[in-house]
């Protein structure tokens, strides 16, 4: 009997790494057709043949400033790729291969307001938090025998830096609304949905344990960014948004932290290219440890209360 037991845990195992591999499949297989469009949708917004549009594709990667209309291009780029590489395949994923519906994916009752607004809350309070590891990991530094890898983070970091600052350089409303869609909404939606709705909530089933689970997520979740200068703190928002999930059962709460999380930082930076703030959010720059301190405290007791609050809920799926 006893062996019987441990061959059907083996088999769900097996089955639970067999179905990631094919998510894996279907992620790969939509990086290619969304890469494809991008370069079909960018012919028709610049009225250009195929080769051109690959030929200004690659200079959008390297040159964005080069390009006509390179914002707006650089929006359809992001919003054509990140949709057919997360969101879509994410959903066929969920709809035909786990035979599921969006509703599966809510595994208690309907929160209370009181966790939506406190899960809101929470993405402020811990900004002080996270600000202390943004500090710590952009002056990470290797041992001088990985001199060659640090290299090659920093030039990567640098690229992607470069693509950043050049997306978030828009003054006009319709600019700050294209760029909460492609940069705050899609991601939200897709990330979420891939990495806490399938993801995590599938290597919990089978691991038995959730807090593995959301971190070895968002671990991926981090890691699949190619921003080694940003891992931890992101890898903490991933958590962050993981237990979210966890505790309130519902996907729709992660999601929205991570709509505010991001969409703060536009609208700051929004402000700020409008001469209406002079803070620039996106610079690293020391937070009092006293506050810092205090944010630590604040998002342990609000995730508490979440946690209280959230566990009190039927479980039912």
């Amino acid at each position: 009997m006893q062996k019987s037991n441990l061959n059907l845990v083996d088999s769900r195992v097996q089955g639970s790494l067999g179905s990631l591999l094919v998510l894996l499949g279907f992620l790969l297989i939509g990086m290619a057709v969304g890469n494809v469009l991008a370069v079909v949708v960018l012919a028709l917004f610049l009225s250009a043949d195929a080769d051109s549009a690959v030929a200004i594709l690659n200079q959008l990667i390297t040159q964005p400033d080069q390009v006509a209309d390179g914002w707006y291009a650089m929006m359809i780029l992001q919003g054509t790729v990140h949709f057919f590489s997360y969101l879509l395949p994410a959903l066929l994923f969920w709809f035909f291969i786990e035979r599921k519906t969006l509703p599966h994916f809510e595994f208690r009752e309907k929160p209370e307001m009181k966790i939506w607004l406190l899960a809101a809350l929470l993405v402020f309070v811990f900004i002080p938090v996270n600000s202390k590891f943004i500090e710590w990991n952009a002056a990470m530094k290797l041992p001088h025998a990985w001199s060659g890898l640090e290299i090659w983070m920093r030039e990567k970091e640098d690229k992607l830096t470069v693509l950043t600052k050049f997306m978030t350089t828009y003054d006009t409303i319709s600019q700050l609304l294209i760029a909460l869609f492609v940069v705050v909404l899609l991601p939200a939606l897709g990330e979420e949905t891939l990495f806490r709705g399938i993801i995590q909530r599938k290597l919990s089933q089978h691991w038995k344990n959730y807090h593995l689970a959301i971190w070895v997520s968002a671990a991926i979740f981090s890691a699949i960014h190619f921003q080694f200068y940003g891992f931890l703190p992101r890898m903490l928002l991933g958590a962050l948004f993981g237990y979210l999930y966890y505790w309130s059962g519902s996907l729709w709460v992660a999601i929205l932290a991570h709509f505010i999380n991001n969409g703060f930082v536009l609208v700051m930076v929004y402000l700020y290219n409008i001469k209406v703030l002079d803070i620039n959010i996106e610079e690293t720059k020391t937070m009092p440890l006293q506050l810092v301190l205090s944010s630590l405290v604040l998002s342990a007791a609000i995730l508490i209360t979440i946690k209280k609050a959230s566990l009190k809920g039927t479980h039912i799926a």
